[in-house]
């Protein structure tokens, strides 16, 4: 690692470490996982600005419908053309078709700084002593394919905490699925005939509500602190969606 990145590891560390003391006195041994959940929520409340703003493109883009079912009766015989006049609509009003995607992108450094902190044996040269802290019986750096080849199994004390993440996972999964396969009946793709979608939309439309069901893999291949992460912040943004999205 170069200097820069032992320095963030480090310092990284050490917050972690600062809000798992203030914790202590409500948490216990369970203290350092509040203080992940802690940090994933003000990191999204750093980039809920972020997410109200692609809300708001998300009812433009809604309002902006009829006028993209002109445009596709007007190139109904030209699809270049219309994927031209949809991009040029869009540019006019300001709407960016990509807004939505900014805020998760946003998050990638603080689940990346997490996985990389939790699956180091050493920081800059001492032992990671976060690798020790658990959730119940979990520890932190561990993950559920250890829990599942360490001879616990499933239902031992570190697979309960796992089957619990899952089953939050699954019903965060569920209502989000839902809630895309609505969004989507509304909205729909932006079709070129009246039979045909834009190249490559249909096999996006697909797989797009199940996107969410793809957490359930991430929760189990990474580290424990870096699925607290994840499930966090999925709950949150169901939560968010529900509110800014109604």
């Amino acid at each position: 690692m170069s200097v820069f990145t032992v320095s963030v590891f480090t310092v990284f560390a050490d917050l972690v470490e600062h809000l798992a003391d203030l914790l202590h006195p409500l948490f216990a041994g369970t203290a350092t996982a509040a203080a992940i959940i802690l940090f994933t929520a003000l990191v999204r409340l750093l980039v809920h600005p972020l997410s109200r703003a692609a809300a708001r493109g998300q009812r433009a883009r809604t309002a902006l419908q009829p006028r993209i079912a002109e445009l596709r009766a007007r190139h109904k015989d030209d699809p270049k053309r219309l994927q031209e006049a949809v991009l040029e609509l869009h540019a006019e009003e300001k709407v960016s078709p990509v807004s939505g995607c900014l805020p998760g992108l946003l998050q990638l450094p603080a689940f990346f700084l997490l996985y990389h902190l939790f699956s180091s044996a050493s920081i800059g040269g001492e032992g990671n002593g976060l690798l020790d802290h658990r959730l119940f019986a979990a520890p932190l750096g561990g993950r559920f394919v250890d829990v599942l080849s360490g001879g616990g199994g499933a239902f031992g004390g570190a697979g309960l905490v796992y089957l619990g993440l899952f089953v939050l996972v699954a019903v965060v999964a569920a209502f989000n699925y839902r809630r895309t396969r609505q969004m989507m009946a509304a909205n729909g793709p932006v079709p070129v005939r009246e039979d045909e979608s834009v190249p490559g939309l249909g096999a996006v439309s697909g797989v797009m509500p199940f996107m969410s069901f793809l957490t359930l893999f991430t929760v189990a291949v990474v580290p424990l602190a870096a699925a607290l992460y994840v499930v966090t912040s999925t709950t949150w943004s169901a939560v968010e969606r529900a509110v800014l999205y109604r």
